[in-house]
């Protein structure tokens, strides 16, 4: 959960970059909305949506304190989806091995 939830921070990390680039293009005159983040990983969202962080890690409070602070914003919103139904799952898995030992 922990790997799951520092990519989470990165991923904010990104989304807020780009909602200020938007905000900061001078002809943009549309509303920027939320950039939203498509996530599988139950454990991960559980814990960004709780206010309280009680881990004893401190790395972790403060990815946590940041991914809050984009959800409260309202910079990022964050989105369960079922592993199946994520399209970017299998660049995440390593790739199997054939009789021959080359990937398949």
């Amino acid at each position: 959960m922990e790997s799951e939830f520092i990519a989470l921070d990165k991923v904010g990390e990104e989304a807020e970059w780009l909602y200020d680039f938007l905000e900061d293009v001078p002809c943009w005159n549309k509303l920027v909305p939320s950039v939203m983040i498509h996530y599988d990983s139950q454990s991960a969202l559980g814990r960004a949506h709780n206010i309280m962080y009680n881990g004893k890690s401190r790395h972790i409070r403060r990815r946590h304190k940041t991914v809050r602070q984009l959800i409260t914003t309202g910079i990022i919103s964050i989105d369960y989806i079922k592993s199946k139904d994520n399209i970017a799952d299998p660049l995440t898995k390593g790739l199997t091995q054939g009789s021959d030992g080359l990937p398949v």
